[in-house]
């Protein structure tokens, strides 16, 4: 959906109706590739600098972008209402989701692959399809600017998770101040839906702008003392916020990957400051540590930098501001070697901005490891293990214990493991 906004009321131009859907373009091909759970699209975003874009022939076949139109996918080969109308759970609580692509695909590609192989043909094809979504991105918003003639553009929707897209978007287009809130994919549409009611059948003139993501639960000092001591490890409850900083980015700075569980939790899908495990992105050994030893997972997924945000510019090529980490940015070519646990193979990082208004406590804590490693940035990933990010100390606790994190700041405690 294409719409002018001005004020509270948003004017809608023009739509495009399914089954034409970039979306179900992308998450076919992620299915054919293998990556066949719900919602494992970002895992092909972060395959796709390893390919190369052999395929680009199959993928304009499968999308085409008239000069006066959007985009069209081709006729027969995508079947959108037998991928999404399942609505089962595996055994394991997943989705699941029926078949997106038809036998199209699979003459123009070969056969499926099977889930967990990866070889050059699958990363291949992920750069192709990469590639072709976001030509297809570029393609609709220069029509769009075309429309509405400004530099301010909001998108949501699942694609609008697409970082590299995203930062493609404001170099390639004419848009220049981009938002896209925490929760910008399907979990947003009640907020939207809330505020549209409230302008337009409510008559209400108050105006919102989301500048955090800060909407979750938060747990109590005595709650995470409780937790904290269940370990059976010594801990030290630090005295204020100053010393848990000080103490926190020591750890950071030596190499000590650390969690870092504060205040409320995030709203949407990114780790943004008080849900996150944090590491020293200078450690060249940082990135296939953390995969292999604490989120078990593919050894070709890249790690996020969250950056103080008025060192953006220094690190990276394009000044951006990301507060809620939707953007993939171009590290600048001196900073890549240097900073290897958070530079991807094709020299970019999912950057998060980091400002002291949003955040101050996160924003203390990158300014305390700046002291120490002379890099305004940390290392940030989910505090997870292929599971839900956590939320309450127990869970908190209960991750940190079963993976070999180094250490724990939860609230003003901070536990820290015997060395090996």
């Amino acid at each position: 959906m294409a719409a002018r906004c001005e004020g509270t009321k948003i004017d809608i131009l023009d739509r495009v109706m399914l089954p034409d859907s970039l979306g179900f373009f992308y998450t076919a091909l992620c299915q054919f590739i293998g990556f066949d759970t719900f919602g494992e699209e970002y895992k092909v975003m972060g395959l796709a600098p390893y390919g190369d874009d052999e395929y680009a022939d199959v993928m304009k076949d499968l999308i085409e972008l008239p000069q006066d139109s959007w985009f069209r996918l081709r006729k027969g080969a995508f079947g959108m209402h037998e991928g999404g109308s399942s609505g089962k759970l595996s055994q394991n609580g997943q989705v699941e989701t029926g078949k997106l692509w038809r036998e199209p695909v699979s003459k123009a590609l070969g056969k499926a692959t099977e889930r967990g192989t990866i070889t050059q043909r699958e990363m291949n094809i992920a750069r192709s399809v990469q590639v072709r979504f976001e030509e297809a991105a570029i393609h609709c918003l220069n029509k769009l600017h075309a429309m509405v003639p400004t530099e301010q553009l909001v998108m949501a929707g699942g694609c609008a998770l697409n970082g590299v897209a995203n930062a493609r978007i404001l170099r390639d287009t004419a848009f220049a101040t981009p938002y896209l809130q925490a929760a910008s994919s399907d979990d947003g549409t009640c907020v939207g839906a809330a505020f549209w009611a409230y302008h337009n059948v409510v008559g209400g003139t108050e105006r919102f702008h989301m500048q955090h993501a800060f909407w979750g639960p938060e747990y109590g000092a005595l709650r995470c003392r409780k937790a904290v001591k269940s370990t059976g490890l010594q801990f030290k409850e630090c005295a204020d916020d100053a010393e848990l900083v000080a103490e926190a980015s020591e750890l950071i700075a030596e190499g000590r990957v650390t969690g870092w569980y504060q205040g409320r939790s995030e709203w949407g899908p990114r780790a943004l400051g008080n849900r996150s495990i944090l590491a020293n992105p200078a450690n060249p050994t940082m990135k296939d540590s953390i995969n292999a030893k604490i989120k078990r997972r593919e050894s070709f997924r890249p790690f996020a930098p969250s950056v103080l945000k008025e060192d953006v510019n220094t690190y990276f090529e394009q000044d951006v501001y990301s507060p809620f980490m939707m953007h993939v940015v171009k590290l600048r070519p001196e900073w890549r070697e240097k900073l290897p646990a958070i530079t991807h193979v094709d020299g970019t990082g999912r950057l998060q901005s980091v400002d002291a208004d949003s955040n101050p406590l996160y924003h203390a804590l990158i300014s305390a490891v700046k002291t120490w490693t002379g890099v305004g940035m940390v290392l940030n990933t989910s505090f997870n293990e292929n599971e839900p990010v956590v939320d309450t100390p127990e869970q908190a606790v209960d991750c940190f214990m079963r993976t070999d994190m180094d250490a724990l700041c939860i609230g003003r405690f901070v536990v820290t493991k015997p060395r090996p």
